[in-house]
């Protein structure tokens, strides 16, 4: 057990847990604890996006991908653009009329209640099943750290981010998103020249072998649904996957309506992408130096890919460095967990208790209330990572459940933007007829997850539409 980097991970742990406790003095309503006051500047929510959409998943689970195979997943970060385009198209200007605290109040105002709360219960069991995995994922790290049993070391980190996130709501979830952003991104840069370093002709090397491996191949044009990264699942797919990740869920959305106004929202969406871009990039590069630093020193692989890179780091490198680059892992972990801790409360506040409510209550006891109901994600989310032991790559798991639900979901969403004639009821039928197909297609057919939201939400939008001329049903716009 390395003494310097333990205390460097505990160093960081207890900072940023105090860094983040230090917003609880501006959490006076709910706008301040989900929307941070709506007085952000937009270049912290874009970091917080790219934190909120990075997780321990994305930081140990894409060098895996390409030390396995070669750097396709980035076809289908280049979707992910396109995502943006069609969001900033389509959703904001909706999402920036009056004053919104979920995605699915937009859902009440064009359709009506039902679909609300059937929009917004999706989106609470499809955000505690991926960050019950990612949750999982954390015990990775802490399990290569410690040795031992990983559930206390689990316990730990839920509760830190459950602190703070507890206390300062928003505020504290974006400006810690922004300062753990950093701190991985650094993290990673410096492991990548630590790596190198220890090959033998260094980055020459690098490239000769992964060249011949094949491993530099980002396209690859075939028509094939049961491949993953091809250029039109990966492509079409990961603008589909966005489209419906920050564009319907509250996890994402909820951080585009922090924002001051529609325009900066706007901004903070497109940067995102150009450090996502770098980013994923950065950590599929690491992979291929691993695939070549195994393959010179022929040194046993451990028995998940996606240990290979956390292992690496806690066994190779210099002390001090090491545990700098496992704090940024943890970084991205607290990170996300505290995004979801207070997107899955906003939305049980927000789309449940408040308007089933059948006594007045104050802004006071709305904001106790909400600060419980995120101690009580906090619970399931712990629970829900105790039992997702079994899954072979976190980081495609952890998407491929995300992706069953976003199909229903954005089908939905557009249906509402760009239909007219469709009601609440023809809509939930769509929705229903989305989901079921998506989960025949998940558990029946070999078709690859990166096609999952497109297959779900062309479904949803089609029986919708369908519907719409069996059943008559007044216009709600």
């Amino acid at each position: 057990m390395h003494t310097v980097d333990l205390a460097v991970i505990v160093l960081y742990l207890i900072g940023i847990t105090i860094f983040g406790a230090q917003f609880k003095s501006s959490q006076k309503t709910l706008k301040d604890y989900f929307l941070g006051g709506r007085n952000t500047p937009w270049w912290a929510i874009a970091f917080s996006i790219v934190s909120a959409e990075t997780s321990t998943l994305t930081v140990i689970g894409t060098p895996a991908i390409s030390f396995g195979g070669n750097l396709g997943f980035l076809q289908v970060v280049a979707g992910y653009l396109l995502a943006r385009v069609v969001i900033s198209t389509l959703f904001l200007p909706h999402y920036f009329r009056g004053e919104m605290f979920t995605a699915y109040e937009l859902m009440q105002r064009r359709f009506g209640p039902r679909i609300r709360k059937l929009t917004a219960g999706s989106f609470l069991v499809l955000r505690a099943m991926a960050e019950g995995v990612r949750v999982f994922a954390i015990s990775i790290v802490v399990s290569i750290i410690l040795g031992t049993g990983e559930v206390s070391s689990i316990i730990l980190i839920v509760c830190l981010t459950l602190f703070y996130t507890f206390e300062g709501g928003m505020t504290a979830v974006i400006w810690t998103d922004v300062v753990q952003m950093f701190l991985y991104v650094a993290g990673a840069l410096l492991s990548l020249f630590v790596i190198l370093g220890k090959i033998d002709g260094g980055w020459d090397h690098v490239a000769a072998v992964a060249s011949a491996a094949d491993k530099f191949r980002i396209f690859d044009f075939g028509l094939d649904f049961t491949k993953a990264y091809t250029f039109w699942g990966g492509f079409f797919g990961g603008c589909f996957l966005t489209t419906a990740s920050h564009g319907t869920e509250q996890l994402m959305v909820q951080r585009l309506l922090a924002a001051k106004n529609e325009r900066e929202s706007r901004l903070a969406l497109f940067s995102s992408w150009a450090v996502i871009c770098f980013q994923f990039t950065l950590f599929l590069i690491i992979g291929l130096i691993l695939y070549v630093y195994y393959g010179d020193t022929k040194l046993p692989l451990p028995a998940k890919l996606d240990r290979i890179y956390p292992q690496f780091i806690w066994d190779n490198l210099p002390p001090g460095v090491a545990g700098l680059t496992i704090a940024a892992i943890l970084a991205a972990a607290m990170s996300n967990l505290s995004a979801a801790l207070n997107a899955l409360a906003s939305t049980t506040i927000m789309d449940f208790l408040k308007p089933m409510a059948k006594i007045h209550r104050s802004e006071e006891q709305y904001l106790r209330l909400a600060k419980w109901a995120t101690v009580g994600w906090g619970v399931v989310l712990f629970l829900i990572g105790l039992v997702a032991k079994k899954v072979d790559s976190v980081l495609e798991a952890g998407l491929s459940i995300a992706s069953i639900v976003y199909g229903a979901l954005l089908g939905v969403f557009l249906l509402g933007i760009l239909t007219k004639r469709v009601g609440e009821v023809a809509a939930m039928c769509g929705m229903t007829v989305g989901l079921l197909l998506m989960l025949y297609i998940k558990f029946a057919t070999p078709i690859a997850w990166t096609w999952y939201v497109m297959i779900g939400s062309s479904a949803t939008v089609i029986t919708g539409y369908a519907a719409s001329f069996i059943v008559r049903e007044k216009e709600n716009v």
